[in-house]
Parts: C-alpha cells; sequence; structure tokens
C-alpha cells in the first residue's frame, strides 16, 4: 500500500469493515409460508364473511399485503396486523372482510404478499354451489 495516504486508507478500513458488519446481520432471505383460509359457514349464514390470510415464518421483515375479489384490488375492509418477531422470523395476517351481499357475488379472492420484490398468492375460489 505505498504510496497511499492515511485519508485513503481510513476510507478502505471503513469500507471493509462496514461490510463486514453489516452483510452477516442481514441473514438469509426466507419467503413468508402464505396460507388463505375462507369464511366458515356459520359466518357466511351471517352477515358478513371474513377470509384470513396468513404469512408466517419470513425475513426478512417488510412483507406487504394486499386483497383482489374477482381482479379488482380491494381496500375497503383490509386489516392488517403489525410484522411480529420471533427467533429473528417475522409473522403477521391480513383480514379481509365483506358484507353478505358482495360475498355472494364474488367468485375469487386472491391475497397477494409481496417480500423482498418476490410476488407470491394464496387464493380461493368458490364453487357455484356455496351461496
Amino acid at each position: 500500500m505505498q504510496g497511499k495516504s492515511v485519508l485513503e486508507l481510513q476510507c478502505v478500513f471503513l469500507v471493509f469493515v462496514n461490510v463486514l458488519c453489516l452483510s452477516p446481520a442481514a441473514g438469509p432471505t426466507v419467503k413468508p409460508s402464505v396460507s388463505l383460509l375462507p369464511p366458515s359457514s356459520l359466518q357466511i349464514s351471517g352477515d358478513s364473511a371474513a377470509l384470513l390470510c396468513l404469512l408466517s415464518s419470513y425475513s426478512p421483515q417488510g412483507a406487504q399485503v394486499s386483497w383482489t375479489l374477482d381482479g379488482s384490488e380491494v381496500t375497503e375492509g383490509v386489516q392488517t396486523s403489525a410484522e411480529s418477531e420471533r427467533d429473528g422470523r417475522y409473522s403477521r395476517s391480513s383480514v379481509l372482510t365483506l358484507s353478505k351481499a358482495r360475498w355472494e357475488k364474488g367468485e375469487l379472492y386472491v391475497c397477494k404478499v409481496t417480500h423482498n420484490g418476490a410476488p407470491q398468492e394464496a387464493s380461493f375460489q368458490k364453487s357455484q354451489s356455496q351461496c
């Protein structure tokens, strides 16, 4: 390293230390396990129906959830939990609550998950005999 100034050596050292310190802490990327639970028959017979999307055991945090109903994005009636962490893995849930009329009208319900830029989906398609 002959001819290098002290400032240049300090910069190289800081970059090297930052890479060593930050990279291992990030850990491996683990995509979420995604499950979609449809409403129970008891719920369907009531005034509303709720679908539950569960995301579990992923890393790092930052998974986003959105819903579509018959191909159109739905934002009304959506409640998504904060992410919770256990042993370096994260989880969260999202619930889509629909009126009975909207439930009966819809056919295809999709929970869309984006984590670390990678999309995943879980879907539920009603059969004609369910209503």
